[in-house]
């Protein structure tokens, strides 16, 4: 009988809030949220542990979570999370080359070949990972993808405190039925609030229901999905670990306003800095595009989209914005009010420096790229803005909430 597979699944603790906390030390510990203005429809896009007490919790309006907790500090998007991601799965790389990264902030690995146990291994790279990056981040371990990933989650649950979980679960071969029985249904990855409640209304309310249920039984209930659900609250996945498909299609920002916007100025504002989103994701990547794409949704929540295909593939956020700006400029109805903005890049090569679209000194264009980018990372990126941002950031659009990295 072969051995038991060894899968790891690394989520990086907080993330927006530990870069931010890179940036700015003196959040550790604190009530805090990385998200959009609370006076509008800026939402919760992380928030810290000291936070999460007070029952704050991702995706929640901003203006919700300051009532829930009222002294929390809103901490605006202060960009770099690409560049550390890349870094960190660049450390994962040189372990193995089993690494399938399924976000920002999370990866699976297959460590199998590794001579050491999973909770050896865990501690390793979690120690690495803290002192090369100076990232907090917690493992699950298992002979499955699912059942780590479960594992990574309850180990986060179980540690009270106010800045960093560091938690690692490693659930043994064999064990994995014991493990998920206690488990409410809800704690099944992938298994959502309109499933939880169907499998509750049958009587479902534990992973362990699941286990005695007999096949037949939940297929007619559940369709051709319930054995496989039988399977799975047993800890019976087969799954892989994906190395394919790691390269982005794509590469977006958007924002949508708290109130809606009908002036060309601070529409073009804006139109700057997604662009300097776009452009920052990239250089983290080390691609160029070759096609630039606007998102415009109006008032009455009609959307458009519209693209152009550059002569020459760039990295650099002025050539992006000047693309966006002639898009958007040839889309636009005077006068009429917008609702959401966003900027895409498309049609990705790998990087290298590329000449920049309008302008032959490329190399130089990107040096000084570089020192902004420099700038930013230390300082943060409302610090640090072109002209004509700056000049119309008056208008506000700060207060917009920001989805960066979102696919068209």
């Amino acid at each position: 009988m072969p051995p038991a597979r060894k899968i790891l699944h690394l989520d990086l603790d907080a993330f927006f809030c530990a870069v931010e906390v890179l940036r700015n030390p003196s959040l550790d510990g604190k009530p805090f949220a990385v998200g959009g203005s609370p006076k509008g429809r800026g939402v919760v896009s992380s928030c810290s542990y000291a936070a999460r007490k007070f029952g704050v919790r991702s995706a929640m309006p901003m203006a919700r979570a300051l009532r829930m907790c009222p002294g929390l500090i809103v901490v605006p998007h202060g960009g770099g999370y690409g560049r550390l991601s890349r870094k960190v799965m660049e450390k994962l790389d040189s372990l193995t080359p089993y690494v399938e990264q399924i976000s920002v902030d999370e990866a699976f690995i297959d460590v199998s070949d590794m001579p050491e146990d999973s909770e050896t291994i865990a501690r390793n790279i979690q120690t690495m990972i803290r002192e090369k990056i100076r990232l907090p981040c917690s493992l699950g371990g298992a002979t499955s993808k699912l059942v780590a990933k479960i594992a990574t989650n309850l180990g986060k649950d179980s540690v009270d405190t106010d800045r960093w979980p560091n938690a690692i679960l490693v659930v043994p071969a064999g064990k994995e039925p014991e493990f998920l029985a206690p488990l409410p249904i809800r704690a099944m990855w992938g298994v959502g609030p309109k499933s939880a409640e169907r499998l509750e209304k049958a009587g479902i309310r534990k992973l362990g229901d699941l286990q005695t249920w007999s096949s037949e039984a939940l297929e007619s209930k559940l369709g051709s999905y319930g054995p496989k659900l039988k399977l799975f609250a047993m800890g019976i996945d087969d799954r892989p670990v994906s190395t394919e498909g790691r390269e982005a299609k794509s590469i977006s920002s958007e924002t949508t306003f708290d109130e809606d916007i009908a002036s060309r100025d601070r529409l073009h504002a804006v139109l700057l800095s997604l662009a300097q989103r776009v452009g920052r994701s990239l250089r983290d990547e080390q691609l160029v595009c070759r096609t630039v794409t606007i998102k415009l949704r109006w008032s009455d929540f009609r959307t458009i989209t519209r693209c152009v295909t550059v002569s020459d593939a760039t990295d650099l956020d002025q050539p992006i914005y000047v693309a966006a700006k002639l898009l958007f400029d040839k889309a636009w109805i005077e006068g009429h009010p917008v609702r959401l903005l966003g900027v895409g890049a498309s049609n990705l090569e790998a990087g290298g420096e590329q000449l920049s679209l309008f302008s032959q000194s490329g190399d130089r264009e990107h040096r000084v790229q570089e020192a902004l980018d420099d700038l930013r990372d230390r300082f943060g990126s409302s610090k640090t803005r072109w002209g004509k941002e700056f000049s119309h950031s008056l208008g506000r659009w700060d207060d917009a909430e920001e989805e960066e990295g979102e696919v068209f």
